[in-house]
């Protein structure tokens, strides 16, 4: 086993170790989502994290690391008698964002079972992580069916593995720490919640703190059993403290004072729920236990608020995580105000009794000297109150753009739209849109396993066997089942798709009115990507080019960030538009087959710049008619003169138009639909 990097060579990253150190000395507090770009050290800072971690009283044998004081009465390995105690090392267990079901939950003999009633059971990740830290690096990009089993376990507590009638039960109880790039996508809601505390990391911008990182890291790498023998005092220390810490949190007095403090907070961010004040004060209880104290302080509530409140406050996907720490200061100055008892102050000189926080510097949530510990967050007072965002400098005109170039608008506010699905069955990647073969759902019939079975058809199963019995010698009860009876369930779930938009960005679409109304549809289509786990891509085209201004993705962040800033102006190349639209999705088809497409363009039909610039639009439109991707043309032309290009568009794309008028709030999500319908592939076979 290799040697792992010492929590003690961390550099900077104050918050993220403080987190991981407060749930080492109070796992109530509900584990930790670390948020971070790409080499931020996140990966490595959670796997040091166990070995701070005190040994673990398991009984010996048990697989599912039952507490000697009190034995699971459920447990697949039970019962268990008194005595044969032993101790472990606290374990962190990695689940891989591509595991199986059987891999997370364990897995049935479901062929024994039948045939002889024997319930034999291999234990999966979660009965590993039992009473130990479950890691999930990139927890963003986890299969929906997957989340789905983890918030099971995390709120009962226990793991349920049912085949058929046969289950098993285990307990489940693990400090659930993710690791995620924002720019993949983010978190579903009820994942994100059951996170305690989050926290934001980004790379230093400090010369001399990049260059010991490099350092550490390079000698790490040449000789890792050295490199940890130079910190070996250090994490022994921090060990220590952890124990110390632990044994001290019992003592801790939460008073009236800090708890109306806590309450006061959550209902001024209008957070949901009631975990959010549970979470807050079990931190800022283990914040004081970690400072040595026995006496929750307002500092501990303030620390407390912004690790564990910045995912759970109501927002916006589009809108920044964080918290706007003048108004929680003016939040706890007045629930102190309001008549919470004064917090008694430290005694004169002892302000720091145990010797400060992980790397030497405050402990209990006190900033170290020159600065906070927490990174600077985005302020929310500059929220979605405005329909325009704030106004960047006028862009530079592109070569050949010409003039009239404006700067970007604001979208409109985004809606609620209505369940976009292509018709047909799919056999795309899982999601909550259109119909798929998927490996969950509903059972729709039965199939001989390929490779391992995984969801048993009873009913099928039984009727492949049965005419054999008495061939086979049946005397007593049981059915007798060989491999070849087994039948495989065939289910059917629901698919992502990719929604491409084709945004005509030129001078002719340049009405503030008409482009915010496009980005509000391109926004909402977004949001509801992000909920239903699609993908959403933008092209853009404008003067003499098109470009790719949002590459398919679910990071909802990113996709308001490239539509805010989106400016129109010049010509029109219609043609270059959708040749770029064509590219993205033959890339998007050798990276994902199965992710059935629609396109979406939005354009008042006008073609111009080059040669021929209209039948080179046409001939582009025909490509995608040819491949049967659907489509359909929102129409943008205004004015009481109409030339009626759009229309002529759509029937080049084999799809529909639909004038300006009718894209509205409430119908373009309709709009869609009913386009799918009309120009998917299975409907062209039909």
């Amino acid at each position: 086993m290799s040697t792992p990097y010492p929590f003690t060579a961390l550099v900077g990253q104050d918050d993220l170790r403080l987190a991981l150190l407060l749930n080492a000395v109070s796992p109530a507090v509900g584990g930790v989502l670390v948020r971070g770009e790409k080499g931020t050290a996140k990966s490595t800072a959670v796997r040091a994290l166990s070995a701070l971690l005190p040994p673990v009283p398991v009984v010996a044998g048990c697989r599912f690391s039952c507490d000697p004081a009190a034995p699971d009465p459920n447990c697949p390995d039970g019962p268990h008698e008194a005595g044969g105690a032993t101790a472990r090392p606290a374990r962190m267990v990695e689940l891989p964002v591509g595991a199986s079901e059987d891999r997370l939950v364990g897995s049935l003999d479901i062929e024994r079972a039948l045939a002889e009633g024997v319930k034999a059971f291999e234990p999966g990740l979660l009965a590993a992580a039992n009473r130990g830290i479950l890691y999930v690096d990139e927890v963003n990009l986890l299969h929906d069916h997957l989340i789905d089993l983890l918030l099971d376990a995390a709120a009962m507590g226990a793991s349920y593995v049912e085949r058929e009638g046969v289950s098993v039960r285990h307990a489940a109880r693990f400090l659930l720490v993710g690791t995620m790039n924002p720019e993949e996508g983010e978190l579903r809601p009820q994942l994100l919640d059951r996170f305690g505390l989050t926290v934001e990391v980004a790379a230093s911008r400090d010369t001399d703190q990049r260059v010991e990182v490099v350092r550490r890291r390079l000698a790490y790498d040449d000789d890792p059993e050295a490199f940890a023998g130079r910190f070996a005092a250090d994490e022994a220390a921090l060990r220590e403290r952890v124990v110390a810490a632990r044994a001290l949190l019992p003592q801790v007095v939460l008073g009236d004072g800090a708890l109306r403090q806590i309450a006061a907070t959550c209902a001024a961010f209008e957070v949901d729920g009631m975990r959010a004040d549970i979470v807050m004060a079990r931190t800022a209880t283990a914040l004081a236990a970690w400072a040595g104290r026995t006496d929750v302080t307002s500092e501990d509530v303030r620390q407390a608020a912004l690790l564990a409140l910045p995912h759970r406050r109501r927002r916006n996907p589009f809108d920044a995580p964080g918290l706007d720490e003048d108004k929680l200061d003016e939040t706890l100055e007045e629930a102190r105000e309001d008549g919470a008892a004064e917090e008694p102050e430290p005694p004169e000189g002892d302000d720091d009794p145990d010797g400060g926080g992980p790397d030497g510097g405050p402990g209990g949530g006190q900033p170290p000297a020159g600065g906070p510990t927490t990174p600077d967050l985005p302020s929310q007072q500059q929220g979605p109150e405005s329909d325009e965002a704030p106004a960047p400098q006028e862009p530079a005109p592109a070569p050949g753009a010409g003039a009239g170039e404006q700067r970007a608008v604001g979208a409109a506010e985004p809606f609620r739209t209505k369940t976009l699905s292509v018709p047909g069955i799919g056999e795309g990647a899982a999601g909550r849109r259109s119909r798929a073969r998927t490996e969950h759902g509903r059972t729709t019939g039965s199939r001989r396993p390929r490779g391992a079975l995984t969801k048993l058809h009873l009913a099928a199963t039984v009727q492949a066997a049965a005419p054999h019995q008495k061939a086979r010698g049946r005397s007593g009860p049981g059915l007798v089942v060989r491999r070849d009876d087994l039948r495989q369930a065939t289910r059917e779930g629901r698919e992502g798709n990719l929604v491409l938009f084709v945004v005509d960005a030129s001078g002719s679409m340049a009405a503030r009115q008409r482009m915010s109304a496009v980005k509000g549809a391109v926004m909402s289509l977004l949001l509801d990507a992000y909920q239903r786990r699609d993908k959403v891509g933008l092209v853009t085209f404008r003067g003499k080019d098109a470009e790719v201004a949002l590459p398919p993705t679910s990071s909802v962040d990113a996709a308001a960030a490239r539509l805010a800033s989106l400016p129109t102006g010049g010509r029109t190349p219609l043609a270059a538009g959708l040749l770029k639209a064509h590219d993205v999705l033959r890339v998007e088809r050798l990276r994902d087959a199965a992710r059935r497409p629609l396109v979406v363009v939005v354009t008042d039909g006008r073609a111009t710049g080059g040669v021929e610039p209209v039948a080179r639009a046409g001939r582009a439109a025909r490509m995608f008619a040819a491949e049967g991707v659907a489509s359909v043309v929102v129409d943008c032309e205004s004015g009481y003169v109409r030339l009626g290009l759009a229309g002529q568009l759509a029937g080049e794309l084999g799809g529909t138009a639909v004038t300006l008028d009718e894209l509205r709030a409430d119908s373009i999500a309709g709009l869609v639909k009913n386009v799918q319908g009309m120009n998917s592939p299975t409907r062209r076979a039909a």
